[in-house]
């Protein structure tokens, strides 16, 4: 999950994420759709949860979709789904959102962290490599930040061992590797549908998408109580449902999703233009992928010098993230394959700066103009 990055200083603040520009920018549509649901009398596992599981596991470019209630649960659901639990070793980085690994505990497994490559900010399939073992059973590459990991790479590793693909997709709505979506590479692949997300919800939401028929049963049973019929459980479930209301506004909002990316990268195209002669080091986009940018990420040597100078000058930016898995005391046990340096090194660097479809060009150039005064 991602937080809201920053909260309005006065009516100047420009804050990094803005979930709300985006609700009234559809304002109409999404009202509409709400009061549809409100006037139908249904309101849990409808006609809008199964329309948007089609029509986005069909935008994904996969056979079945299954909306749940959060993508924590839809990375728990999809590793209960594969058989994951207690005993078996998952493979994931530590530079992630929390629920990444949170998800897999709740599985009963245990989570393997490698490090990440420094200029990508994703797993290191060198390090994924070394980090297999007879107990792994699963993988799960994060596309962090709206642009994907390197999947051949990690294909070719999961391939070999015999292992499940488990795609964290939730910064990587509508982004490509090789033409191809993320989330129509794994076995499972799993989504969340938060605010603040490129394809985000009015509340929590996420999805498990997949082109194995078997695989969508069991997923589809997990996320209610385990009921082949209503009451009657073939399998210990738990209650994790996409609500009605929030699939009616997401079904609102795909229709939009690939001019809000366009949006994104435009954003993204004037910093790397404005920025490229300060001492930040922008983004790098991986050869063959469209880069999405749910967040632009830079790194600086004076971060948060440069957080607060922002801040005095009415920009809220961001850190995705601050402290890495690992070393957050609640995970202090957790078992590492090597050592995490790059991991570690660029959390004291890493800087997000405001991006959403709705932020005006001209916004961007004074943003870009501040972080220029700066270096």
């Amino acid at each position: 999950m991602d937080c809201i990055c920053s909260q309005r200083k006065g009516s100047g603040m420009i804050l990094c994420s803005d979930p709300k520009a985006q609700y009234l920018a559809y304002k109409s549509e999404i009202d509409q759709a709400i009061a549809g649901v409100l006037d139908s009398g249904w309101y849990i596992l409808g006609q809008q949860v199964q329309t948007f599981e089609k029509t986005f596991a069909d935008y994904v470019g996969v056979s079945f979709g299954i909306g749940v209630g959060s993508g924590t649960d839809a990375i728990h659901l999809a590793l209960r789904a594969c058989g994951v639990g207690v005993g078996d070793e998952v493979i994931t980085v530590s530079h992630t959102a929390v629920a990444t690994v949170a998800a897999i505990e709740l599985s009963g497994a245990t989570a393997v962290l490698v490090d990440i490559e420094p200029d990508f900010f994703t797993i290191d399939p060198e390090k994924l490599k070394s980090a297999v073992t007879k107990k792994t059973k699963a993988v799960i590459p994060v596309h962090l930040y709206g642009q994907a990991a390197d999947m051949t790479a990690i294909i070719e590793i999961v391939q070999k061992h015999n292992l499940y693909l488990i795609e964290d997709c939730a910064q990587a709505h509508g982004a490509k590797y090789n033409n191809k979506r993320l989330g129509s590479f794994g076995h499972l692949s799993c989504f969340s549908f938060y605010p603040t997300k490129n394809l985000g919800a009015l509340g929590d939401g996420g999805m498990v998408v997949t082109d194995d028929e078997k695989l969508a049963k069991k997923v589809r049973l997990l996320r209610e109580y385990g009921w082949e019929q209503r009451f009657e459980s073939s399998c210990a479930g738990l209650n994790t449902r996409l609500d009605e209301i929030q699939a009616a506004i997401l079904n609102v909002k795909l229709k939009h999703l690939d001019d809000d990316n366009a949006k994104r990268k435009t954003i993204a195209r004037i910093y790397d233009e404005q920025m490229g002669d300060t001492s930040l080091a922008l983004p790098k986009k991986r050869e063959n992928c469209d880069h999405v940018y749910h967040l632009y990420v830079a790194r600086c040597p004076k971060r948060d010098e440069l957080l607060e100078f922002l801040k005095e000058n009415g920009i809220g930016a961001g850190i995705h993230y601050p402290k890495p898995v690992h070393l957050q005391s609640a995970y202090s046990n957790l078992k590492n394959s090597s050592d995490l340096s790059e991991t570690e090194k660029i959390c004291n660097e890493i800087i997000s700066l405001p991006i959403y479809p709705q932020l005006v060009e001209a916004d961007a150039k004074m943003i870009a103009d501040t972080v220029k005064s700066f270096s």
